[in-house]
C-alpha cells in the first residue's frame, strides 16, 4: 500500500497514509517577523485540510499560531507536553483537540498511531519567555513507518529513539546562513539517514523563507542543501531513495510488508 509525501515548504508537508491526512509543522505564511517566502507560492488552501496535525518545537516558524487558525475545527493537533502554557495564543485555539506529547507518547488517529520521540534542539518560545517544552519528532506507524524529524541536530541515540522506518523527513537546512549543532544540515542529514536506514527519503527545512535584506548573502546556503544532500546521500547511504520535490510536488512511494 503506498504512502504519499507532499512538501509545501519550510518543514510543512502532508503524509497520506490509511487514509488519514498529517499535517507537520503548517507554516502558510508569506512573511514571518524577518522571513520572507522566497521560494514556493503559499500553500493553497486544501493544504490546510488534515485529520491530526503534528507540531515539533515552539519555535514561531514551526508553532505558526495564524497558520493553526486554518485549521477545521475538530482537528486532532499533538503539541510538545507544557506548549499551551507557553504559547497563550495556543489556548485560544479552542475549536481544535489539543494533545500534549513528550517523548514515548503515542496518539492514535484513525489507522495511524503516532509515536512522539526526542529531539535535540531547543525547546524554548523564543524570544520571549523562559518556559520550556520538549522539541519533538513523530514516527507516524500506518501503512508505511514515516519519520517526521522536526528541526534536530544528530544525536547517538536517534536510531533506537526513532526504531525502524520505511521513510524519512529530514531537516536538510534552516531560513539563514549558518546552522548550528542543534540542525542537520546536508551532511548531518545524510548521516542521520546512513544510521536510520529508512527505504526513502524527503529534504525538508531548506529553500523557502530567508531573512528580508539577506537575498545575496551566502545565497548557496540557501538555495543548494536539498541538492547537496541529495550528493551527500549518495556517498552516506547509497540504498536510500531520495525524492527532492519542489514546493506543492509529491511522491507516491509503495510500501512492501
Amino acid at each position: 500500500m503506498p504512502v504519499e509525501i507532499t512538501w509545501w515548504g519550510h518543514a510543512t508537508c502532508t503524509v497520506a497514509d490509511s487514509d488519514v491526512r498529517v499535517l507537520t509543522d503548517p507554516l502558510f505564511a508569506r512573511r514571518l517577523a524577518h522571513l520572507r517566502r522566497r521560494r514556493g507560492g503559499t500553500p493553497p488552501p486544501d493544504a490546510a485540510r488534515a485529520d491530526v496535525v503534528l507540531v515539533s518545537h515552539l519555535h514561531a516558524d514551526h508553532l505558526h499560531v495564524p497558520s493553526l487558525a486554518r485549521l477545521a475545527p475538530g482537528t486532532r493537533l499533538l503539541v510538545p507536553r507544557g506548549a499551551p502554557r507557553a504559547v497563550p495564543g495556543l489556548r485560544r485555539l479552542g475549536q481544535l483537540r489539543i494533545t500534549e506529547m513528550a517523548p514515548g507518547d503515542t496518539a492514535t488517529v484513525g489507522d495511524l498511531v503516532v509515536r512522539a520521540v526526542p529531539a535535540r534542539h531547543d525547546g524554548r518560545r523564543l524570544p520571549v519567555g523562559p518556559h520550556r517544552a520538549p522539541a519533538l519528532g513523530y514516527v507516524v506507524e500506518g501503512e508505511a513507518k514515516t519519520y517526521f524529524a522536526g528541526d534536530t541536530g544528530l544525536f547517538d541515540s536517534m536510531p533506537a529513539e526513532v526504531g525502524p522506518v520505511d521513510v524519512a523527513l529530514l531537516p536538510v537546512g534552516g531560513w539563514g546562513p549558518y546552522l548550528g549543532e542543534e540542525h542537520l544540515d546536508a551532511r548531518r542529514a545524510a548521516q542521520a539517514l546512513a544510521r536510520l536506514a529508512p527505504r526513502s527519503a524527503v529534504p525538508v527545512h531548506y529553500g523557502t523563507y530567508w531573512p528580508i535584506g539577506m537575498d545575496a548573502v551566502r545565497p548557496h546556503e540557501f538555495h543548494a542543501p536539498g541538492d547537496e544532500f541529495v550528493r551527500q546521500a549518495a556517498e552516506y547511504a547509497p540504498q536510500v531513495a531520495v525524492h527532492k520535490l519542489g514546493h506543492g510536488e509529491g511522491v507516491r512511494l509503495e510500501v512492501a510488508r
